[in-house]
């Protein structure tokens, strides 16, 4: 289980996140969307504090923090506790697919070299990419850029893996294959939070959508009930600007 309780993040006195509250329970897959400049990716690089929020709460499992009081043995314990999947991909040009997931597991779960291989291996097996794993990222399509960053979260078993808009990235053809690894991982209960724009994805893989805006979460509920009947007139306009690929939905 994870929870946000009264995030608060602010960028040049301009507040991003005006209080944001976000549960997410074990097993469970959340899609937060939004329009552009809502604090989606914000938030969700504030869980794993890769942006360091102003004040509020997180949870993780039997563990609780303060935001205004963490310690740097805090944040390691929480970036040992999640995995990011980033947009751009973030991996390291210089090392193959192999030793991009080895490097995490033995620099932050202390692996053993033979026990950070043979994980590599089996979680690259599990996105379709073995026998890539020599392969270095200007050698990759960006659609197995995102896999092998897919794999390398899978590695790290967190409690929870966050998902930045997975395919913002990609060409229109390669979008099809990752979503499919994502909701592999939705079937097999790996709790997930995933920020995205692909809201037929939400609809067919979230257990509970969450809209932001203006900086807050406006409306929260199941697939159904936020793109399907939405009560806030702000997620009636967004959902509007999708109109022609929702039909059903709207």
């Amino acid at each position: 289980m994870i929870k946000l309780q009264g995030l608060y993040k602010s960028f040049g006195g301009k507040t991003i996140l005006n209080g944001i509250d976000l549960e997410v329970s074990k097993g469970e897959t959340v899609a937060v969307i939004g329009p552009s400049g809502a604090g989606k990716s914000t938030a969700l690089r504030c869980i794993n504090l890769l942006e360091k929020p102003d004040k509020g709460r997180l949870t993780i499992g039997e563990d609780s923090y303060d935001f205004e009081k963490i310690t740097p043995k805090d944040i390691l314990k929480i970036r040992q506790s999640t995995a990011m999947v980033f947009q751009n991909f973030s991996l390291y040009e210089n090392k193959t697919a192999l030793q991009n997931i080895t490097l995490p597991l033995i620099k932050a779960k202390k692996y053993s070299k033979e026990k950070a291989i043979e994980s590599a291996l089996e979680n690259l097996k599990a996105v379709g990419l073995l026998d890539r794993k020599d392969y270095y990222p200007s050698q990759l399509s960006g659609g197995q850029q995102q896999r092998v960053g897919i794999a390398r979260a899978l590695a790290l078993k967190p409690e929870v893996i966050l998902f930045d808009e997975p395919t913002s990235a990609l060409d229109p053809e390669k979008v099809k294959d990752v979503l499919e690894i994502i909701k592999r991982i939705s079937r097999e209960r790996i709790t997930s939070v995933i920020v995205t724009h692909e809201l037929e994805f939400a609809m067919d893989v979230a257990d509970k959508v969450v809209f932001l805006a203006d900086g807050l979460v406006v409306e929260e509920g199941s697939p159904r009930e936020v793109l399907k009947n939405p009560k806030d007139p702000r997620t009636l306009r967004f959902l509007g600007h999708f109109a022609d690929k929702l039909e059903y939905v709207i």
